[in-house]
């Protein structure tokens, strides 16, 4: 197995267990929050998509998602352009609202694809490639893309565990 092929193998895991997490659910179990400074399901599967979507296509030169499909403007959250949910705070995350999963799930397929076409071209000597000298040592695209990817599965998790807290609320 080549190392891409670990990559997309990984990325389609993150996608399955977004679709686990969220699909079927209504409003209220879509935004609950078991205290007011916590996370919601949508807004961590938004975070996690979002975060997908800038860093990947940081590293490969792409648009992002985001802003090329119109998905910032279909979302019509208020927050800028370019926000990612990056440092966002309670007020922050309770923007992040949407009527049904079906927005979220349509946005993290299309981020998907974008990362899937990506890595479908990888050789293995990309992964060496520098994509951010801000950090020392500079990030190598290997490292962005298992760092992006543990991110997303952690908060894939927790929006998996809402989705069981919500249930429970509900019941």
């Amino acid at each position: 197995m080549h190392a891409k092929d670990i990559l997309i193998d990984g990325y389609g895991r993150i996608q399955e267990e977004v679709h686990a997490a969220i699909e079927g659910l209504g409003p209220d179990e879509l935004h609950f929050r078991p205290a007011p400074d916590a996370n919601s399901a949508a807004w961590l599967v938004w975070h996690l998509t979002r975060v997908q979507d800038d860093h990947v296509a940081d590293a490969f030169g792409l648009d992002q998602v985001w802003l090329s499909q119109g998905f910032e403007k279909r979302f019509g959250l208020d927050l800028p352009a370019h926000d990612t949910g990056y440092g966002h705070g309670p007020a922050e995350v309770g923007k992040v609202r949407v009527e049904s999963p079906g927005l979220l799930t349509e946005y993290h397929d299309a981020v998907h694809e974008q990362t899937l076409g990506a890595l479908r071209g990888l050789a293995a000597k990309d992964l060496d490639r520098i994509v951010d000298e801000r950090w020392d040592p500079p990030v190598t695209l290997g490292a962005r893309l298992v760092s992006v990817l543990s991110d997303d599965l952690q908060h894939v998790g927790q929006a998996a565990y809402l989705r069981g807290l919500s249930q429970s609320a509900a019941a």
